[in-house]
């Protein structure tokens, strides 16, 4: 049996592990937005009805995402059931994933009966045996962040082989458009996954979306089935994608925050690769770091294999404060063990 894929948030495997009781904790182990888009009362409609998919929620998904139209966006219960549900819908063959990435795709591709093969990002032209290609853009948790020129020239290459490149953009609200592959969508073999999870703070309400080929699409659609995502989601997130004037000032708060994350862990000799909602780091300290903070009641993504860790973002001041001292005092305590 397959080991279970380990996700940042399990506060409460994190509180028995470390007898720390769950309510003390500051979980930094996301990536999620702190501050959360303050969403509107919902109205009782959304709690007593059926979600009505004649509504405009995958359009205005797609004048947000910047999609062709809506015809190319399907609304879904968070990125999560594309990922499990889109490799059976692909050609099984060779499919091309980085190492160190999002951590679902590898064993949701490998149970659709696909080969995996390790992904070079650094690579201009992919390997001629490869058919699919997963790219999680920035990618998390390394916070490679790929140019549109080089992902459509990958797209180029696999469409030619009747393949298809899955991008997933989740961390990708909180960087400039041109970012975003969503207006290619419209592109044979080219699946773009979103998710107002992360820049929205969201991850609660379980909505995310396709976009691509309504071919495709449909497709999903049927294996899917109705009312993926319910009255109450669609509301908060049609909320959140009008509201363009948080969405200006929480980018600019954002970036200003993840400065103050990467000036904090590089004044403590850290190598830093960061993205506005985490930073990251691979350290020889990064085991005993991630160990020393739990200790303190701090709950960071440790990945063992590489030895690194990710670090979300404080949400206040006294959060802020709290982890300060608390890494101060983890590696003080790392260093006399050393020593």
């Amino acid at each position: 049996m397959a080991d279970a894929i380990v996700h940042g948030g399990n506060l409460h495997a994190a509180a028995q592990r470390y007898g720390i009781a769950y309510a003390q904790w500051l979980d930094l182990s996301t990536g999620i937005n702190p501050h959360g888009y303050p969403v509107p009362p919902v109205p009782a409609e959304a709690w007593r009805r059926l979600p009505d998919e004649g509504d405009d929620f995958a359009a205005c998904a797609a004048h947000y995402y910047g999609a062709p139209d809506a015809q190319h966006v399907l609304p879904v219960a968070g990125s999560q059931a594309a990922i499990r549900a889109l490799p059976q819908l692909l050609p099984r063959a060779a499919v091309a994933i980085a190492p160190l990435t999002y951590s679902e795709y590898a064993p949701a591709f490998e149970r659709a009966g696909h080969r995996i093969v390790p992904l070079d990002l650094a690579c201009d032209t992919l390997p001629d045996d490869v058919t699919h290609a997963v790219v999680v853009n920035p990618n998390n948790p390394t916070a490679d962040h790929l140019s549109a020129a080089k992902l459509l020239q990958w797209h180029a290459q696999l469409a030619a082989r009747g393949g298809t490149l899955v991008l997933d953009e989740a961390f990708a609200d909180a960087l400039p458009a041109a970012a975003s592959l969503a207006a290619y969508t419209d592109r044979p073999g080219l699946v773009v996954l979103r998710s107002p999870g992360k820049f929205f703070g969201l991850a609660g309400v379980r909505a995310g979306f396709v976009l691509g080929e309504p071919a495709l699409l449909g497709r999903l659609r049927d294996l899917l089935g109705a009312w993926t995502v319910s009255g109450p989601a669609r509301h908060a997130v049609n909320a959140a994608f009008k509201d363009l004037v948080w969405q200006s000032e929480m980018r600019a708060q954002l970036a200003t925050a993840s400065a103050r994350l990467t000036r904090l862990l590089q004044a403590q000799r850290f190598s830093i690769h960061s993205t506005p909602l985490f930073a990251w780091t691979a350290d020889p300290r990064a085991v005993g770091l991630h160990h020393a903070l739990a200790s303190r009641g701090i709950w960071t993504r440790l990945f063992p294999v590489s030895a690194s860790v990710r670090f979300g973002l404080p949400g206040t001041e006294h959060e802020w404060l709290r982890f300060e001292q608390a890494l101060s005092e983890s590696l003080s305590a790392i260093d006399t063990r050393a020593g």
